[in-house]
């Protein structure tokens, strides 16, 4: 078998299980070109790093496209498709670039901006010119559930029709990073623009069983949908000027979910211990850490509740000391 029929039997294996390996995908597809069709045992550590030490390279896209690459011949060796892994000695970061990565928080002009434009994308002479499988409605519902419910990418673009139940307005979500199925309550305003768009999928062939599909009726694609927002956003004159190598990306939806319920509810008083580990249950995190990681990116004028529910504040009890609501966590 070439270097490229091996890769695609390994994207087609991860399709099968049902991964959304879309960007994964691209990487190593990218990789073989670089290397070309050569024997898979002819592949040598100096053939990752030219690959992995492009131009303009963050160490954060080298970690990620480092641990691809692994897996990818991890995979191989198990198979006997080759005797040793070619795969480098990972490289520590500069100190410099040992940076936690800080998502973007869109503001609510920022999300309105964002949703107007959808229709400007689906006219614009950059989208007439490649093949226009999604229209406005569809690609303007994806980001609005995104949103308003803190759901992954990946797991919004697995959505079956059956999954959005509109009458107990709930979504079940499935395929998340822990392998759990997990059902959401959802507001009923969403619930209503879900109501509509659901009615709408009457009219467009029934080519899959997924929720979010284009005018083929077959499922979108994640890379698509990232080059479409990246279009998007150019388009509603959204960016950040902090400094970051990344502008803001589809992703980052997500985030701003969670800051900003946080922020509504410290407004409203609210006791965030007993809170976070709700919004961590909903977003389908294993561990409470990351919920706990956007306290930091609430606007400052929180500082002070915030600073509450710091460790060594005596008067107050952390949700770790809590056993009956570890219980429950648990048996999440």
């Amino acid at each position: 078998m070439t270097f490229y029929g091996i890769i695609q039997t390994y994207i087609d294996a991860k399709h099968a299980n049902g991964v959304v390996f879309e960007t994964a995908a691209k990487i190593l597809r990218s990789f073989s070109k670089k290397v070309g069709d050569v024997p898979l045992d002819t592949i040598t550590p100096t053939h990752i790093l030219n690959f992995l030490d492009g131009p303009r390279t963050s160490y954060g896209t080298w970690c990620v496209k480092f641990s691809i690459l692994k897996f990818f011949f991890e995979y191989c060796s198990a198979r006997g498709l080759v005797d040793r892994l070619p795969m480098p000695p990972r490289i520590r970061a500069p100190l410099a670039l040992r940076q936690a990565f800080v998502p973007y928080i869109y503001t609510r002009n920022e999300l309105r901006l964002l949703f107007e434009a959808t229709s400007a994308w689906e006219s614009s002479s950059w989208q007439t010119l490649r093949t226009n499988r999604m229209d406005a409605r569809t690609f303007r519902m994806f980001l609005l559930t995104l949103y308003a419910t803190g759901m992954r990418t990946g797991e919004a673009l697995t959505l079956l029709r059956n999954d959005v139940d509109v009458k107990r307005r709930a979504i079940t979500i499935r395929g998340g990073r822990s392998g759990r199925v997990r059902k959401i309550p959802i507001g009923p305003d969403l619930c209503a623009r879900l109501r509509r768009y659901k009615r709408g999928l009457a009219g467009i062939p029934n080519e899959s069983s997924y929720f979010f599909v284009g005018k083929d009726g077959k499922a979108l694609r994640e890379n698509s949908l990232i080059v479409a927002f990246r279009r998007l956003r150019h388009l509603a004159g959204v960016q950040r000027y902090d400094g970051a190598i990344y502008q803001p990306r589809m992703h980052d939806l997500r985030a701003t979910f969670a800051v900003h319920r946080l922020t509504n509810w410290l407004r409203q008083g609210g006791d965030l211990n007993r809170l976070i580990p709700a919004l961590s249950a909903y977003m389908g995190q294993y561990g409470l850490g990351s919920s706990e990681r956007y306290l930091k990116l609430t606007p400052e004028r929180f500082r002070t509740q915030l600073d509450k529910l710091s460790p060594q504040h005596p008067k107050r009890k952390r949700w770790r000391d809590d056993r009956d609501l570890m219980k429950f966590l648990d048996g999440l």
